[in-house]
């Protein structure tokens, strides 16, 4: 079929007094699709008319579809058993074209963020070696939204303990807060609720209070929303672990640290720019971090065994021996251990 292009050029040069022979051996097509076009007088190409092999099933395949559940290989099956001669694969481009049993398609947009505006934070699985063992991780990141500045840690766990302790580092690393922090529907942080009804935990509420900022969850299945963090997961796997070795936990998060400083200094194609510089911009547009940044704690309580050790997170910490038998408050920080033994508070390293 002549595309608008061609048939527009036939009818000009008909229009310059050209003949058929001519015009159909200059456009190398057809004298008789030269007349054609002629007859039209049309640039606009005739529409396609060709019957669906599945149109006189309509009714019976929308019928079938409900009672079927959807699924198309049962639907075909029923069809062909009540003698109808069609192929699966017609099947499946009709109830495409149709509208059958699919949701249109939508177009994903493009979300815009003001300096100061949002934070996302989400959390990726992930499998690294450290100390020559391979163990499961989780790769916890933020990102500033306007200047794209990335951070991430790393956890062989991921609760609100974890949560709390990494989103302080991040307010840290960013130094300061935004007016929103995006997250997704994650059960660390929602008490209930999805999307614009989602209602986060007490604890993990008064935490953004502490910091000005609040939480955040975008609609279920609305992953676009929230793209500013998703993306570098990708990236970090590919470049960051690709070669790397790790002493351990402590190894793996300094190496981390040292890397999103080199990245957010390199220069983004996508961007036009250095997520640094543009930071220089959304700094001063942060919310201050409080004078005092108070440490975050996970309590256990625990009983001093026989032997004089308190177990936590599967380590033995040796307490005085007249605390035997006595109950303990454990105090659990990202960096140490606190024991509370109501007379006196010591911090003992894992035996």
């Amino acid at each position: 079929m002549l595309n608008r292009s061609v048939r527009t050029a036939i009818l000009e040069l008909h229009g310059r007094q050209i003949g058929i022979r001519r015009i159909a051996r200059t456009l190398r097509i057809s004298r008789q699709a030269v007349r054609r076009v002629l007859a039209s007088a049309s640039t606009d190409p005739p529409p396609l008319l060709r019957t669906e092999r599945a149109e006189p099933y309509r009714q019976r395949i929308l019928e079938l579809h409900a009672s079927c559940e959807g699924n198309l290989v049962r639907v075909h099956e029923e069809l062909t058993a009540e003698g109808a001669d069609i192929a699966y694969p017609t099947l499946t481009a009709f109830c495409r074209k149709a509208g059958i049993g699919q949701e249109p398609p939508r177009a994903a947009g493009r979300y815009h963020f003001a300096p100061g505006q949002e934070i996302q934070h989400d959390t990726s699985p992930y499998e690294a070696v450290i100390g020559g063992v391979r163990r499961p991780l989780h790769i916890m990141s933020a990102v500033l939204c306007y200047s794209r500045m990335l951070f991430f840690q790393c956890s062989p766990t991921f609760d609100r303990f974890d949560c709390k302790t990494f989103l302080t580092d991040a307010f840290i690393f960013f130094g300061g807060t935004t007016n929103v922090l995006m997250i997704d529907n994650t059960h660390v942080v929602v008490a209930r609720g999805s999307g614009a009804e989602m209602v986060p935990a007490p604890e993990m509420e008064v935490f953004a209070e502490r910091y000005r900022t609040r939480f955040q969850a975008h609609e279920k299945g609305d992953a676009n929303r929230s793209a500013r963090v998703e993306g570098p997961f990708g990236f970090i796997q590919r470049n960051f672990f690709a070669g790397r070795t790790f002493k351990g936990w402590d190894d793996l998060n300094a190496q981390a640290l040292e890397w999103c400083r080199k990245v957010n200094a390199s220069y983004k194609r996508h961007l036009r720019a250095v997520p640094s510089e543009l930071y220089a911009v959304e700094r001063p547009l942060l919310h201050p971090l409080p004078l005092w940044v108070p440490p975050v704690y996970r309590i256990h309580q625990r009983t001093v065994d026989v032997e004089g050790y308190v177990n936590v997170n599967t380590n033995r910490y040796s307490v005085p021996e007249d605390w035997i038998s006595r109950p303990v408050q454990v105090r659990e920080s990202k960096a140490h251990i606190e024991i509370d033994g109501s007379h006196a508070i010591i911090a003992p390293q894992p035996i």
